[in-house]
C-alpha cells in the first residue's frame, strides 16, 4: 500500500513560481509517479509523470517548458517546479502512483494511488 502527501500549493500572482512536493509511504523506487489537477467545474487533467528512474518524464502541453518533475527516491519525494504561473493553472494539485512497476502512464485509469491534492490559485 501506498500513501501519497502533497504539499507546497498556496496562493501566487501571475508569472510567480511554485514547487509542489509529493512524500509517499511505501515502496516507491520502482514505481513512476504523477502530477494531475483539477480546476473547479472541470475534469482532471494529467500535468506530468517521471518514470521510476527519475531519467525519463513526460508533461502536458499546456505545460511544457513551464513545469519540471523531479524525484528524489532516497527520500520517496517527487516534486513539481511550476516557473511563469497563469491563471488557468489554478486547480488542486494531486501526486499519484500506478500499483504495477516500470511503467510510466499517462492516463488517469493507470494510476492506483493518489494523495488528497493541494490547492494551486494563481491571481491575476
Amino acid at each position: 500500500q501506498v500513501q501519497l502527501v502533497e504539499s507546497g500549493g498556496e496562493l501566487v500572482q501571475v508569472g510567480g513560481s511554485l514547487r509542489l512536493s509529493c512524500a509517499a509511504s511505501g515502496r516507491i523506487s520502482e514505481h513512476a509517479l504523477g502530477w494531475w489537477r483539477r480546476a473547479a467545474g472541470k475534469e482532471r487533467e494529467f500535468v506530468a509523470a517521471i518514470n521510476w528512474t527519475g531519467r525519463r518524464s513526460d508533461s502536458a502541453d499546456t505545460v511544457k517548458g513551464r513545469f519540471t518533475i523531479s524525484r528524489n527516491n532516497s527520500e520517496s519525494t517527487v516534486f513539481l517546479l511550476m516557473n511563469s504561473l497563469k491563471p488557468e493553472d489554478t486547480a488542486l494539485y494531486y501526486c499519484a502512483a500506478p500499483k504495477r512497476e516500470f511503467i510510466m502512464p499517462t492516463t488517469a485509469k493507470d494510476y492506483n494511488y493518489w494523495g488528497q491534492g493541494t490547492q494551486v490559485t494563481v491571481s491575476s
